[in-house]
């Protein structure tokens, strides 16, 4: 994908992606966040949650990889989500997202992108990205 072909308007391509409860559980242990939200769907519900969740920043890193996928040459500039419900595993979760502004910027083309984390029909997380593209 070319800077060329990207303006206002146009859409990322989505990602779905079902987790596993044991690969919430394996993340949660290595990003050394073991609170047992993460860990199990009955303490979770003890915990007044519909069951076990995923860690924000793993939501997070699932945009951030939709990002990466569509644009790997692309730098990274800015993230930032909105959480407005929480993720569970087991079920698809789907990511969109579109850009909203270009601007050409020192030889480079910079993007802003909202995006949109989706579970079960619901918007849960949304999100603002800016990318940065040398030509």
């Amino acid at each position: 994908m070319t800077a060329d072909a990207l303006d206002i308007g146009y859409e990322i391509p989505k990602l779905e992606i079902t987790l596993t409860g044991d690969q919430v559980r394996r993340y949660a242990t290595v990003a050394d966040m073991p609170g047992p939200r993460f860990m199990s769907d009955d303490v979770a519900r003890k915990e007044g949650l519909p069951g076990q969740i995923l860690p924000g920043n793993m939501s997070l890193a699932l945009l951030s990889r939709m990002i990466t996928d569509w644009l790997p040459n692309a730098r990274l500039e800015k993230l930032g989500v909105t959480f407005r419900g929480t993720v569970q595993p087991g079920k698809p979760i789907v990511m969109t997202g579109f850009v909203t502004d270009r601007r050409e910027i020192e030889g480079a083309v910079e993007l802003e992108c909202d995006l949109i984390l989706e579970q079960g029909g619901e918007r849960r997380i949304t999100g603002l990205a800016v990318l940065r593209l040398t030509r």
